[in-house]
């Protein structure tokens, strides 16, 4: 396991490596995380930090998801209670 330092951080080079495998490659993080020998939860953070610097994620998707599954739960929650009224 390749390690610098500290004994918990990893050479850039090793972790772009990483990162470029975990988004091009057909396997799953967890699989290339252990194939390198490393925690998969430290490589989804590498990968999430990656996407998060190059703009590959948007904060505001996320926002609108979280609001668009509230609105849907409370649509249910009001769906259920008339159907259980016509019973």
């Amino acid at each position: 396991m390749p390690r610098g330092g500290k004994g918990n951080s990893y050479p850039e080079d090793f972790k772009r490596s990483a990162i470029d495998l975990a988004l091009n490659d057909d396997r799953s993080i967890n699989a290339i995380a252990k194939e390198l020998g490393i925690y998969p939860k430290r490589l989804y953070g590498w990968v999430h930090k990656y996407k998060k610097e190059h703009g590959l994620i948007e904060e505001k998707q996320s926002n609108d998801l979280e609001a668009e599954i509230k609105r849907l739960k409370k649509e249910n929650a009001r769906l259920k209670m008339e159907r259980d009224i016509l019973l």
